[in-house]
């Protein structure tokens, strides 16, 4: 929680914007799964308490950080915690539609990571953009971003979401990685756009190599984030299907399962 916390705050400042927050559980009946990038989850009972728990961590934070308390329909930065109870993992995503951004913690095989449940809910059924954030704590956010540019219409939307972060960075690089795309639209058309809404936006073409497939053009995007010293990486969420992610790989999959600073996704 603290690395997806500093997150939310950081972007929040930034923008001037109100966080809430609220403890989710498994929904109900449990179930099995397996997925590549949790691997096998067994949700059971959620532990009595552990709301209140979640609740306590999230308003220490707030105030250890001077996030003043929101009044009522206050607009300015500030936060609330106005669910009691904790809300199943679908409840994201509807409540999740009269928000601007969900931001959750990366999912992984760990106990102490994420689960998927609640990002698949917040990605497939509330229409928003959502930043997933690794458990390294970002000391900045959305000053040097990699747009991950594959021309398709889910990333021409995510583009169309992260628009407000996207003018607040010092630097944005659009990356296509050949042999990675759909048709459409080239890398740089696709910075000339950004360029023409106010941001400071190059373009970058990279071969993918002799590798090939989506874990590859995953890894590649994944590489230039790191060696250009991205702290986001905007990335359309699962272009192919989940299903044939499973089956074959994908970038979607690989780069949940690897990234090490946040993604904002969107489908």
């Amino acid at each position: 929680m603290p690395a997806a916390l500093e997150a939310a705050r950081l972007i929040a400042s930034a923008c001037g914007s109100y966080i809430e927050g609220f403890a989710v559980r498994p929904s109900a009946p449990s179930y099995v799964t397996i997925e590549p990038v949790s691997g096998l989850a067994f949700p059971g009972p959620y532990e009595a308490g552990a709301a209140g728990q979640a609740r306590g961590q999230f308003e220490s934070f707030m105030q250890a950080h001077g996030v003043p308390q929101a009044k009522r329909e206050q607009t300015s930065y500030s936060y609330a915690w106005p669910w009691e109870e904790s809300v199943e993992d679908t409840f994201i995503g509807s409540y999740g539609r009269v928000f601007d951004l969900i931001v959750l913690g990366r999912p992984g095989p760990e106990p102490q990571n994420p689960r998927m449940a609640p990002l698949e809910a917040a990605l497939f059924d509330s229409g928003r953009p959502v930043l997933i954030v690794p458990s390294s704590t970002p000391q900045t956010l959305a000053r040097n971003i990699l747009v991950a540019w594959n021309r398709s219409t889910e990333q021409a939307r995510t583009n169309a979401f992260a628009l407000p972060l996207l003018r607040l960075a010092d630097k944005v690089t659009v990356l296509t990685v050949e042999g990675g795309t759909t048709t459409g639209p080239s890398g740089e058309e696709a910075a000339l756009h950004l360029r023409r809404n106010g941001v400071k936006a190059t373009a970058l073409t990279v071969k993918a190599g002799a590798r090939s497939g989506g874990e590859a053009v995953g890894e590649i995007t994944l590489e230039h984030a790191s060696s250009l010293g991205c702290d986001l990486l905007v990335k359309c969420a699962y272009t192919q299907s989940r299903l044939r992610q499973m089956i074959f790989g994908g970038a979607t999959s690989h780069i949940l399962a690897n990234a090490t600073l946040p993604i904002l996704m969107a489908h």
